[in-house]
């Protein structure tokens, strides 16, 4: 199995276009920190402005601020403060900030779509799948073993998340991050147990 998600790869060819945000920020006076809480904070204002009723806008929010993802660990390196605390911290910020989404969309599809038992059951099969997908590649890097592999990496859960809500496609987009993260965790594993095997 191949050690390579298409997150790698876009953070690869737009990384000329973030290293200047990154830059920018920086002259701010922000810290790579700072970025990161600045992020987790706009991805909640996403959550709520979903859970509110507005899809279309969340989706927006999540196209614009999605990219502070990159530019807080791009920042940290170009100001040589890149630490396992900021590792650590954007990891858990992160979780915290699809958490938010989640709970915005579950509120939604409650309130103004009136949804029941089954859409509660994709959110929370999404919810569970993108956790799971985080947690095995931390917990196989805390072991040694290496784990950027699968089909639906962060990025990706963002990326269609945002079309899905820009373009009203919740429900199928819904459905392919409940099945794919799933399949990611999978792939996983798989991958940890090939290596641990050799």
């Amino acid at each position: 199995m191949i050690n390579w998600s298409f997150s790698d790869w876009c953070r690869d060819r737009f990384r000329p276009c973030l290293l200047p945000v990154a830059r920018f920020l920086g002259r701010l006076g922000l810290s790579p920190n700072m970025v990161s809480i600045i992020g987790l904070i706009a991805y909640g204002a996403s959550g709520l402005v979903l859970g509110m009723g507005y899809p279309a806008a969340a989706g927006w929010m999540l196209a614009i601020f999605g990219p502070l993802d990159a530019v807080d660990g791009l920042l940290a390196r170009e100001q040589g403060q890149a630490s396992p605390f900021g590792a650590f911290l954007d990891s858990t910020v992160d979780r915290y900030a699809e958490f938010f989404l989640f709970l915005g969309l579950l509120a939604y599809l409650m309130i103004d779509r009136q949804g029941g038992l089954l859409e509660a059951a994709l959110v929370l099969s999404a919810m569970t799948g993108s956790l799971l997908v985080s947690y095995t590649r931390a917990r196989a890097e805390a072991l040694g073993f290496s784990c950027k592999v699968g089909v639906l990496t962060r990025f990706e859960r963002i990326f269609i998340l945002a079309v899905g809500l820009i373009f009203g496609w919740i429900y199928p987009v819904l459905a392919i991050i409940a099945i794919f993260t799933h399949i990611t965790a999978l792939q996983r594993i798989i991958h940890v147990y090939r290596q641990s095997s050799d």
